[in-house]
């Protein structure tokens, strides 16, 4: 056999193993947590128990659901970037209109107002053809600042956090199965069925694969992206819901730190920024991933001499650099295919 016939054969498996690879992210994405698990394990021995498993399901949850937000809007081409802000507004707008007219009516509340945010999202990015990091990063400020503003008018009425969503956020069953597991399966199960079952998913990868081609086949794209960023924003909010349930606490900027994260779950998770290829499985396995990543970082920052403020400077840096390796390697894949 020559030199060059087994080179030429070298290069066909190294094609066919990038091909397997990006046709089943799971795979190696349950290799790499169970990978850190064990590192985990091996930093800190015995950390790994029935109150960890509980910890981290629980606040992996709501990543997860950020995480959705943007796995949707990536397979678009898209981005939501104000994800973090609508979950803080809905869990202050809930916390804050509790006391005054109950649990049921302020969730209610909450999910409106964020469904209104998404509702501008959609008609900024699908009718008047804004691009999304633009209009989502603008309804940052917005949202924001409107945010501020109701806080200053209800400073009086003071923040309390539902029994209801408490027994959500922080409560378990069996130890170490969180209460919070009873409304992210059921949803979890729904975004799958979405993206695989429906018409309106195989809309999301055909127009993140080829947006003119779309338009060109009837497809109304703008109904598309209304519909997208209004289940981002509502999607955003239950994740702020649960953060408050969590933390039995909720302020204006209570969830501003996981926007980085949500965006670094999906694309660890396979969803290409390109749009057009990826899925929500992925995306929740990134979310753990991400969960255990953050307790390694906690135990081994301070034997590395990162304490207090570096530890989040660190985190935010480990973060950005997983988007930036993952999206590389995800480029170098996909131009082999």
């Amino acid at each position: 056999m020559s030199a060059a016939t087994t080179a030429v054969e070298r290069q066909s498996a190294l094609r066919e193993a990038r091909l397997w690879l990006r046709d089943r992210p799971l795979i190696p994405l349950l290799v790499l947590l169970a990978v850190l698990i064990a590192t985990l394990h091996m930093v800190r021995p015995g950390i790994i128990n029935e109150g960890w498993v509980a910890s981290w399901i629980r606040f992996a949850i709501p990543l997860a659901i950020l995480a959705a937000c943007q796995t949707l809007a990536m397979l678009t081409g898209g981005i939501d970037l104000s994800v973090g802000a609508v979950a803080s507004m809905a869990a202050y707008v809930m916390a804050t209109q509790a006391p005054i007219h109950g649990p049921w009516i302020a969730i209610a509340v909450a999910l409106g107002a964020a469904a209104l945010v998404g509702l501008v999202n959609g008609i900024g990015i699908g009718v008047f053809r804004v691009h999304p990091l633009i209009m989502t990063l603008a309804m940052i400020l917005v949202v924001s600042g409107l945010a501020t503003v109701y806080f200053i008018t209800m400073v009086a009425t003071g923040v309390r956090v539902p029994a209801e969503m408490l027994w959500l956020g922080q409560q378990n069953a069996f130890g170490f199965l969180p209460h919070s597991l009873l409304l992210f399966v059921p949803l979890a199960v729904i975004i799958l069925l979405i993206l695989r079952r429906t018409g309106f998913g195989r809309l999301l990868y055909a127009i993140g694969d080829n947006e003119m081609a779309a338009r060109l086949s009837g497809v109304r794209v703008w109904q598309v992206l209304i519909t997208l960023y209004v289940l981002s924003a509502v999607l955003a909010a239950v994740a702020g819901l649960l953060f408050a349930g969590a933390l039995n606490t909720a302020s204006t900027q209570l969830v501003n730190n996981y926007l980085l994260p949500s965006v670094a779950a999906a694309v660890i998770g396979g969803t290409s920024i390109f749009g057009g290829r990826g899925g929500y499985g992925g995306s929740i396995v990134g979310a753990l991933i991400l969960g255990v990543l953050t307790t390694l970082l906690t135990v081994a920052m301070p034997m590395l001499g990162f304490v207090g403020v570096a530890q989040e400077a660190v985190r935010q840096i480990i973060y950005g650099a997983i988007i930036l390796a993952v999206a590389a390697a995800y480029t170098r894949i996909t131009e082999s295919g």
